[in-house]
């Protein structure tokens, strides 16, 4: 892979070429080019084409892999002055034709094909600018803008929309010999606007304050406070602080946190967004979202070891939920509506984590125990979250030498899961998924073959996506709690050249 995130230029021209195949027809060209402009200022620019041919690997009529083709481009500028002040700049467009559903010739059980297609086209910029103040001060500023149009087709039904944000943030930080803080303020909207379906849309325009104290009480034990005040133009004043502790003595790392929160709600939950806004009533006096979170990591280091255990736990009141109208609205065919779910959604679980190194073989192990409910329809007692497995585990061994060789095993385990509107269970199976990668480097140049799924788990092995009926929400499968590709090899070469 080529990393894309947090790779800065070099003092020198240097650049990658990547090509990449897989056994289920699909391609992948993708290159990174960086340089030094003059002294103070570089730039890098990533590209992409890929191209996934649609896929209907269990012949029920239904594509399992959509076919898209996608196109991306980011160029990236690096400024740094000699007072120290610096500037990172990003500009980015991905363009993309998705066709989903039906298969050339098929037809759902009501005897007529159901494409699910999607065109897109994003545009996004951003910034992060430091200017130290003297010795102990530092200005930042940061801000982005997205706007990302799509042209959906769901069935026989058009849905056009442009979806909106952007980010203004300025903050100044200072510290000494104990306390460092931080004040800010910051302005983000969040937009959305329908051609077909205007009763969605919507202007969120969120002024906000915040501000960060550190507290080093002692070599071992600090102190972090932190608290910001949202005034939303929808749902008003929001209040969410934060308070963490952190314990370091010898080898041992000892963290607990707590914090609250809020999102503002959008009809785009998971059933909306695989059926479109066609079948969905406009909101009704729907709440925001809001969360209490609390965790404790307790990490452990000797010699080649790390170990680490995780406890987490977090209550969210007035999530939103799709329910099905009942009678329906036979003159808007209004099917669903979007509500706040009654009392509150629990996650209680713990994550333990293990990673071990000799000479050049890495051994990574976790597993994650996750007790997730909500409150049933009655009232009177709780149900498992849907999609969400209780236990789920993975191991990772990896040998590398860098600039020659790597090769690994991988094995994830994903337990049973609770599912809801699907007629064959009520319950998920439990699945590995293991994979092997490898990597041999030879001057510039690297080869690399990954074989993923090799037990070829597929949800399609033993019952079919499609549904018997079309659900209310207009979707005409059922939730993917598995892998849905199988057996899965792809293989490629990457070129290096110049530093």
């Amino acid at each position: 892979m080529i990393n894309l995130i947090s790779r800065t230029p070099s003092d020198e021209f240097e650049g990658e070429v990547l090509f990449n195949a897989t056994s289920k027809k699909g391609q992948d060209i993708t290159t990174y080019l960086s340089s030094p402009i003059n002294e103070s200022t570089s730039a890098s620019v990533t590209a992409g084409i890929h191209n996934q041919a649609q896929q209907d690997l269990d012949n029920d009529g239904w594509l399992d892999m959509a076919e898209y083709q996608r196109a991306t481009v980011r160029p990236r500028i690096y400024w740094e002055g000699e007072s120290g002040a610096n500037l990172y700049l990003t500009f980015g467009v991905m363009e993309e034709e998705r066709q989903g559903g039906t298969a050339d010739g098929a037809t759902v059980p009501d005897g007529n094909p159901f494409e699910q297609n999607q065109d897109s086209l994003r545009l996004d910029s951003g910034f992060i600018f430091d200017q130290p103040l003297g010795e102990t001060l530092n200005l930042n500023v940061r801000g982005s803008a997205m706007q990302q149009e799509h042209e959906h087709v769901y069935g026989l039904i058009e849905d056009n929309d442009t979806h909106e944000s952007s980010l203004l943030e300025t903050s100044l930080s200072g510290y000494n010999e104990d306390i460092a803080w931080l004040v800010g303020v910051a302005y983000q909207t969040d937009s959305f606007d329908s051609e077909e379906f205007s009763e969605f849309n919507y202007s969120y325009k969120v002024p906000g304050l915040f501000s960060q104290v550190d507290y080093e009480a002692s070599d071992d034990v600090s102190l972090s406070v932190s608290a910001r005040t949202d005034w939303h133009n929808e749902y008003g004043t929001q209040f969410s602080p934060r308070i963490s502790m952190l314990y370091n003595p010898d080898s041992w790392v000892i963290r607990g946190s707590y914090g609250q929160g809020f999102y503002a709600p959008t009809p785009f939950i998971e059933d909306i967004e695989d059926a479109g806004l066609s079948r969905l009533a406009a909101f009704d006096n729907i709440e925001e979202e809001q969360a209490t979170t609390a965790s404790l990591d307790i990490s452990y280091i000797f010699d080649s070891v790390e170990t680490s255990v995780t406890l987490f736990a977090s209550n969210v009141k007035n999530v939103t939920e799709l329910e099905v109208i009942n009678p329906v609205d036979i003159q808007s065919n209004k099917q669903v509506r979007i509500v706040n779910a009654m009392g509150e959604s629990e996650i209680r679980g713990a994550e333990l984590l293990l990673r071990y190194r000799w000479r050049d073989i890495k051994l990574t192990g976790s597993y994650l125990y996750t007790d997730a409910s909500k409150l049933n329809e009655t009232g009177t007692g709780r149900t498992p979250l849907t999609l969400t497995p209780k236990h789920s585990a993975g191991a990772v061994i990896m040998w590398e030498e860098h600039g020659s060789h790597l090769v690994g095993f991988e094995a994830y385990y994903t337990g049973t899961q609770h599912l809801e509107g699907n007629p064959n269970r009520v319950k998920s199976e439990a699945y590995w998924h293991l994979g092997l990668l490898g990597q041999i480097t030879i001057g510039k140049i690297s080869y690399f073959l990954n074989a993923e799924n090799l037990l070829d788990v597929r949800q399609t092995d033993n019952e079919s996506l499609l549904l018997p009926e079309q659900d209310p929400s207009g979707r005409w499968t059922t939730n993917i709690w598995s892998r849905n590709d199988g057996f899965t090899v792809n293989a490629g070469i990457r070129f290096q050249f110049g530093h």
